[in-house]
């Protein structure tokens, strides 16, 4: 059911703006759940994925696996993780591209602009539940 006269819930629409965003938007798409532990350091569900964050893989093929994550493909909505490869016939190793949904993130790389992030994140989240945010 339409919820609001000027957004559009039109599926090709919806679809255009989501294979068509640009790479800002991007890495806001290609965000992945945070493991048990870190959701409950942190206070938060998900945050973008990015090179050096360790992962484990709980969808697909390679489920079960973990590692590092060596890049992040926007343009592709791909990650490559670390030894998650396949050899070609003439037995050069390839990536596998992951999708950021089937990830979940084990430990995150940290820097000032991602502690300010999961700050912000926070706040927000024990605003809208009616709570104080105090930093853990």
């Amino acid at each position: 059911m339409k919820t609001h006269v000027e957004v559009t819930s039109s599926r090709r629409k919806q679809r255009k703006a989501h294979f068509g965003s640009p790479s800002h938007l991007r890495q806001q798409l290609m965000s992945a759940h945070l493991s048990a532990d870190l959701r409950k350091k942190y206070n938060v569900r998900s945050l973008p994925i990015r090179k050096d964050d360790e992962v484990i893989i709980v969808r697909g093929k390679f489920k079960g696996n973990k590692g590092k994550v060596t890049q992040v493909y926007r343009k592709k909505w791909a990650v490559h993780v670390e030894k998650v490869s396949k050899n070609k016939l003439n037995g050069a190793p390839y990536q596998i591209p992951l999708s950021a949904s089937q990830l979940v993130i084990t430990k995150v790389k940290l820097d000032k602009n991602r502690e300010d992030l999961l700050k912000r994140k926070a706040a927000g989240i024990a605003k809208q539940k009616g709570q104080k945010y105090t930093v853990a």
